[in-house]
């Protein structure tokens, strides 16, 4: 057998299935095997693989033991010349395997290979090429001198910039992404190290092949998509602490003396200076907006009235000092506030969901202003005045920072969209648009050459074929691709997006797929968009909503229960209930349990009623749609006559 494919999955079904479908092309004509071991998903990766997916051997954990331990389980039955460790964020080209094969046949002493990996953007990966982490090597790379210094080969030897990305050359250390592996050196140097739950595995292997006097090789010619750890926050701090023990690990064992010493103290080092500054930048991330408006506007409010003092009354200090330290302050945080309770920090660049929010604001402002007593009152029309002040303020704030950011002060208008596949796949793509309620700009598709096109943009005529594919999407602005798999090669779509670039962004609906993958984050983890649904119960003002509805509402029913619970069948099931709603334990309405594919959807707590609660002996694509439908279109008022239309309901056990 020439090629052995492992692939360890968690919890990233729709990537999984796209990857697998690139493996079936990329094996055609090979004797191959495949196999997915799962690290017990609760998306249903592993019901799809048994049903779509037959000839992949499956190897379902019933807990997750780590990146290492999953791939040895397969890795100690597979009967492949070559082995080939895979993640499942990625999508391989038609002639990946091919080419790898090839090449390590013509270098008998290749241990390991990579290849170029290009993100969900068409741009290229640095980890496409690594050196090993030794001291200074990491200290570049923990302190941001690789990133200030790319292409120096003092400073970025880890990412080896100094290396051109289009040769051929003998590396150091390979992408875990996409390992590839002489079975008989890996026998020799042995299996992954199950010391390391995830990352730094694939360094260790690297070293140890390279200790044995194998070589390691980057190949450039053949390309796979890698969306960055869509397993993994990049950004979070369980990331930092988890990569950087790893390095700890690998020092310890690969090191002596003081070197190992000083790396290991390097790297502990590290570990809390990119923890405080993960925490620095998560929290400027979430309080930049509400700073930065909170300053303009106090300082406006002092200069307002500084010039309202001497045009007024003719005497700039004739508001007393503590209209600084109360009456400004107070009228800070209302505005503020008021942005925050109408989604306007949610949504910062939605101006509509802004000025409703300082207009609600501005309203409540006046409301209380007119019932303080007249010393507490300095003057109408200074609050007037800051109100307008504080609305140019905050608009302008955030014009810049789209301007700034994306090159548009508008964010908010539909993007411009191009189909590129056959008419029968364009026509389902429209389809699972229009059922999630993606809205676009559609322009029209491009047809896969050699397809009759009708020159005309409409859902069932091409504006054009794939040979002009890049004349024509600078020619129509194009914002948005999505590519069918079924009508194209995966070669093709990934030569497309490098060639475009990433002011595009790119998705790609996998053949007999209800999913649309793509990511547009760099160095980030990677973005699943299952058709780019808005679902308005991700929306954090929907979902404090929901939160103030479950609370208040079990308030409400509790001092009604002497007269309620003649209405409800089950009266102490009621108690128990609200209690739990009340406790944060349950929700009055939440998805319905009987979906196996909820978990794909936004977390909610189970509810004591659901949607389709009445029906009985629904189909599991009926009972996912309506779940989908509520998480979608969902409003407080939903809620509210789900509550008031099911009393008698309310005291139902609802199932864990």
């Amino acid at each position: 057998m020439q090629l052995s494919i492992v692939i360890v999955n968690y919890n990233v079904r729709y990537f999984l299935e796209q990857c697998l479908l690139s493996v079936e092309r990329a094996t055609e004509g090979m004797d191959t095997e495949t196999w997915v071991v799962d690290n017990n998903s609760a998306d249903g990766s592993v019901e799809l693989v048994r049903r779509r997916f037959p000839w992949v051997h499956l190897v379902a954990n019933s807990d997750n033991p780590g990146f290492s331990v999953a791939n040895n389980q397969a890795l100690r039955q597979a009967r492949g010349k070559y082995v080939l460790l895979l993640n499942p964020d990625t999508v391989v080209q038609e002639d990946t395997f091919r080419r790898c094969y090839a090449f390590a046949e013509a270098h008998p002493r290749l241990g390991g290979l990579g290849v170029t990996m290009i993100d969900g953007s068409g741009r290229f990966l640095p980890e496409s090429k690594r050196g090993l982490p030794t001291p200074w090597v990491a200290f570049t790379k923990a302190f941001g001198l690789a990133r200030l210094f790319p292409r120096s080969r003092r400073f970025n030897h880890y990412h080896l910039g100094y290396l051109p990305a289009d040769e051929t050359h003998r590396i150091e250390v390979l992408a875990g992404a996409f390992m590839w592996m002489r079975a008989s050196a890996l026998e020799e140097v042995g299996l992954l190290d199950e010391a390391f739950f995830m990352y730094g595995e694939d360094i260790d292997l690297s070293y140890r092949l390279l200790q044995e006097g194998y070589e390691n090789y980057y190949l450039p010619e053949t390309r796979i998509i890698h969306y960055k750890g869509e397993s993994t926050k990049r950004g979070s701090l369980n990331y930092v602490r988890v990569f950087y023990q790893a390095m700890i690990i690998f020092a310890r064992k690969h090191f002596a003396g003081s070197q190992a010493r000083l790396l290991v103290w390097m790297m502990q080092l590290a570990v809390y200076l990119r923890a405080v500054l993960t925490v620095v930048c998560n929290l400027w991330q979430h309080l930049r907006f509400p700073l930065i408006d909170a300053l303009g506007i106090y300082v406006g409010l002092r200069l307002l009235k500084r010039l309202w003092s001497a045009y007024h009354f003719g005497d700039p200090d004739y508001f007393p000092d503590t209209i600084h330290y109360v009456h400004f302050p107070a009228y800070v945080l209302l505005w503020t506030g008021s942005i925050f309770l109408g989604g306007g920090y949610d949504r910062p660049y939605d101006y509509g969901r802004l000025l409703r929010s300082l207009a609600v604001g501005t309203l409540l402002l006046l409301a209380i202003y007119g019932l303080l007593p007249e010393e507490f009152r300095p003057s109408r029309a200074l609050l007037v005045l800051g109100a307008a002040w504080t609305t140019v303020w905050t608009l302008g704030v955030r014009a810049t920072a789209s301007a700034l950011t994306y090159g548009s002060i508008d964010q908010s208008h539909e993007r411009r969209l191009i189909i590129v596949g056959g008419r029968a796949e364009t026509q389902r793509t429209l389809s699972l648009l229009q059922r999630a309620g993606a809205t676009r700009n559609y322009l029209g598709h491009i047809a896969p050459t050699g397809e009759p096109w009708g020159g005309a943009a409409g859902a069932d005529e091409s504006i054009g074929s794939t040979d002009r594919l890049e004349t024509l999407a600078r020619l129509y602005r194009v914002e948005e691709l999505i590519f069918c798999s079924a009508d194209l090669d995966n070669t093709a779509i990934q030569g497309w997006m490098t060639r475009l670039g990433p002011d595009i962004q790119y998705r790609i609906l996998p053949e007999a797929s209800g999913s649309i993958i793509g990511s547009h984050r760099r160095d980030q983890r990677g973005t699943l968009y299952t058709i780019d649904v808005n679902l308005r119960i991700n929306d954090p003002t929907y979902r404090r909503g929901k939160w103030l509805f479950d609370r208040l509402g079990a308030v409400v029913l509790l001092l009604l229960s002497p007269l309620l619970v003649w209405f409800v069948r089950d009266k102490g099931g009621f108690f128990r209930n609200a209690i739990g709603v009340l406790l944060g334990r349950r929700s009055w309405v939440g998805y319905h349990p009987g979906d196996p594919q909820r978990e794909l959807l936004p977390r909610l707590r189970p509810g004591v009623l659901w949607p389709g609660i009445e029906t009985t002996e629904l189909d599991a694509d009926t009972l996912h749609h309506l779940n989908l439908l509520y998480a979608r279109d969902y409003g407080v008022g939903e809620d509210w006559r789900m509550v008031v239309g099911h009393l008698r309901w309310l005291g139902l056990r609802p199932p864990d």
